[in-house]
C-alpha cells in the first residue's frame, strides 16, 4: 500500500479525538487557561464555540490543515520538553518561566507561543529542536 492510499484511509475523527485527548493533556499539565488555549490553536472570540464543540466532541468537528499544524507544533514542543528537562514537573513548568535566550527577550515561551502567530509555535519548536541537536 503506498503512503498516498495510507492517507486516503486515514479517519478524520479518530484523527480529531486523539488531538483533543493529547492537547487537552498537555494544557493540564501547563496549567493553561481556556483562553490560553484557545489562542495557542488559533481560536479567536468569535470562534469561540467551535473551539467548545471540539472540546465536546471532537470527531464531530473535522480540523483543518492549519489547526493540525499548530497540534504538531504544540505536540513537538511538549514533547521535546519532555527529553530535555530532567522531570515532567520541570518540563511543563519551563513554558511560563522567564528566558535569557535573545529568542524569548526575557520572557516565558508561552509568552512567545501567545502572539496568536503559528510562527511563534514553529520558532519555539525550532528553538527546542536545536537545544536538543536535531
Amino acid at each position: 500500500m503506498s503512503n498516498v492510499n495510507r492517507l486516503e484511509t486515514i479517519d478524520p475523527a479518530r484523527v480529531s479525538k486523539a488531538a483533543q485527548n493529547t492537547f487537552a493533556n498537555i494544557v493540564g499539565d501547563w496549567d493553561l487557561s481556556q483562553t490560553e488555549a484557545m489562542t495557542l490553536l488559533g481560536y479567536e472570540e468569535k470562534t469561540r464555540s467551535t473551539y467548545f464543540k471540539w472540546k465536546r466532541d471532537p470527531a464531530s468537528v473535522k480540523l483543518p490543515k492549519e489547526k493540525l499544524e499548530r497540534l504538531s507544533y504544540i505536540f513537538g514542543i511538549y514533547k521535546a520538553l519532555q527529553v530535555l528537562l530532567p522531570t515532567p514537573s520541570s518540563a511543563d513548568a519551563w513554558v511560563k518561566q522567564p528566558n535569557a535566550a535573545p529568542l524569548f527577550n526575557g520572557k516565558s515561551a508561552l509568552s512567545r507561543m501567545l502572539s496568536g502567530n503559528v510562527a511563534d509555535l514553529y520558532v519555539v519548536r525550532c528553538y527546542l529542536d536545536a537545544e536538543r541537536g536535531w
